[in-house]
């Protein structure tokens, strides 16, 4: 009853062989989103709600931030994730941001910007597309092109 897969979940087979032995394949269960998972598939680094960044931040994966940034992120090609106690007073250039926490700042996202309920932006916006929520707070220009999120063809 209970170690019934769900329909999302396939089983995961390992071999497993011990010295001596012929190998044995071992089944688990495992949901399939945590195996491949778009996220652990492009990598995500986080920054905890106890640390304190002064300067530079780039990167080259997708990046989650709970703590405070004072300084540039450029997250060219990945996206930026502001928690909801993050405070960062930073220029941010990244393909894709969510604003859970608040940012005092301009922002240049690629594809798009996401301001939650409870986000804060103080600062410029230019991107191909956005969303701000009701209860969300802004402050600022947008510029929106949505040109800038299609590849350029040669």
């Amino acid at each position: 009853m209970w170690n019934k897969p769900k329909e999302n979940e396939a089983p995961v087979t390992t071999t497993v062989q011990s010295p001596g032995t012929a190998p044995a394949a071992v089944a688990f269960n495992t949901p399939a989103t945590t195996r491949s998972s778009p996220i652990a598939a492009r990598g995500l680094a986080r920054l905890g709600s106890s640390v304190h960044i002064k300067g530079t931040i780039s990167g080259s994966e997708d990046l989650q931030i709970d703590g405070q940034v004072e300084g540039a992120i450029s997250l060219r090609g990945h996206g930026l994730t502001i928690g909801a106690g993050a405070q960062l007073h930073s220029e941010i250039d990244a393909r894709e941001v969510v604003v859970y926490g608040k940012v005092t700042g301009n922002v240049h996202a690629r594809d798009r910007v996401d301001v939650k309920t409870d986000g804060s932006i103080i600062g410029d916006i230019s991107t191909a597309r956005i969303s701000i929520e009701d209860g969300a707070h802004f402050k600022g220009r947008i510029e929106i092109d949505p040109t800038k999120s299609q590849p350029v063809s040669a």
